[in-house]
């Protein structure tokens, strides 16, 4: 800090909300940038998970500021019952929490067109949140936006044309019939009124909180291989989920961040469709999804499971200009005997330079595997790099070297404390 990135390099799930979540006990105001409720970070608390979809990690260290910024897509309905949720297990929120006036707004059309789309050969996988489609009105200049919502002649003269469009263009889609730009704004009327002290300029105050010498901390949401230009494209988000966009979805320049820090898990999972060089065999994935609950915060999705892909980390480096990198979930690797990791790809027989920027070139890639020792030991009560097994720090220290970026600490647990420093 003052401004700090984190960001998943990898295919999300990678347990960014833990890491947040720590880090912001060193922060003044902790912004999301990007997603929306397909976003699940969950921050442990004694027995208690919270996950979190929309609301910063940051809500749960007491008199952080949370920002929502105008990267994020915002399902009101969906904001309300977190916030609810938040307050109900004893997190203050009120005035701590602002939401951009430039987010964009997921509206029931934009779930409903959405179910119709995820139905056949052209499925992405999504979470079926409308979230793709409110990003599709964004980019097409026809999306609505927080600050539209208090304005009605706006708001519904433009849901009318929205929606005037999509039945056209989805005439299955059969919620669209009885939906009207009046009726949509009128059922957000008390929405409206539990926002209206919510809603800010939050370019401007993290421009102001940075000016004051605050600490600011960037909350991606996804991962680096889901995101919308250098991700695993068409089987990506919607949105900028790499670094590049942190800075672009909460209103402040580039030449404000001045560390930017990898989370990724000690192996590799992936939801939805796409390509996934590292995926294990069935009965090892099942194996290594339980150990780890491999199972989506948000959707509760079983996640396929691979080992530790080097060519994708190294590609996630490079378009993120990692300084660090932050290992999570290195006590389910505890009982393998054997830790695999892809050193390279191999295509058609010959030697894959970089990272395919092809799905279908990526999906034909071959691994090029290096095994590790496994450790057979307990990490999780842990807590110095020195007392970690030696066929851990191994496997680790081979990792930042291969990767060319240093290991920041590694996480052996859920919980709060459950981590390893690594200098």
């Amino acid at each position: 800090m003052p401004c700090t990135v984190v960001v998943g390099a990898q295919w999300g799930d990678e347990g960014k909300g833990k890491i947040v979540d720590a880090l912001s006990a060193n922060a003044d105001v902790v912004a999301r940038y990007q997603g929306g409720p397909n976003a699940g970070h969950s921050v442990v608390r004694g027995a208690v998970t919270t996950v979190l979809h929309l609301v910063p990690s940051g809500i749960m260290v007491p008199g952080v500021r949370c920002l929502i910024g105008n990267g994020v897509v915002v399902d009101l309905e969906r904001l309300r019952e977190e916030v609810s949720h938040l307050e109900a297990i004893g997190i203050e929120v009120a005035g701590r929490l602002g939401v951009s006036a430039g987010a964009h707004l997921i509206l029931p059309y934009h779930r409903a067109v959405e179910a119709v789309a995820e139905q056949g050969p052209g499925a992405i996988g999504t979470t079926g949140r409308g979230i793709g489609f409110a990003y599709r009105d964004k980019a097409a200049r026809v999306g609505l936006r927080v600050g539209d919502a208090f304005d009605r002649q706006t708001f519904v003269e433009r849901c009318d044309r929205n929606l005037a469009r999509l039945r056209r263009e989805f005439p299955e889609a059969a919620p669209l019939a009885s939906m009207s730009g009046g009726t949509l704004f009128d059922s957000l009327e008390p929405l409206r009124r539990w926002l209206e002290p919510m809603v800010c300029d939050a370019s401007l105050e993290l421009h102001e909180a940075l000016a004051a010498g605050k600490r600011v901390l960037l909350e991606g949401a996804q991962g680096t291989l889901l995101d919308l230009d250098h991700g695993t494209y068409p089987f990506v988000t919607s949105s900028p989920a790499s670094a590049s966009g942190a800075t672009l979805g909460v209103g402040l320049g580039p030449r404000v961040v001045d560390r930017v820090i990898g989370v990724a898990k000690a192996y590799a999972t992936r939801v939805g469709h796409g390509p996934f060089p590292t995926e294990m065999p069935p009965d090892e994935a099942a194996r290594l999804r339980e150990a780890g609950e491999e199972y989506g915060a948000t959707t509760g999705r079983p996640r396929r499971c691979g080992w530790l892909d080097l060519p994708a980390l190294r590609y996630a480096a490079r378009v993120n200009s990692l300084d660090e990198i932050v290992f999570t979930k290195l006590d389910v690797l505890d009982e393998f005997e054997t830790i695999r990791v892809a050193t390279d790809y191999a295509l058609d027989g010959q030697p894959v330079h970089g990272f395919p920027t092809s799905a279908a070139a990526l999906e034909r890639c071959v691994p090029v595997w290096r095994e590790f020792a496994g450790w057979k030991s307990p990490t999780t009560a842990v807590r110095k790099w020195t007392d970690l097994p030696g066929a851990a720090r191994a496997y680790l220290e081979w990792v930042e070297q291969a990767l060319g970026v240093p290991i920041r600490l590694v996480s052996v647990g859920a919980a709060p404390e459950a981590e390893v420093p690594r200098r």
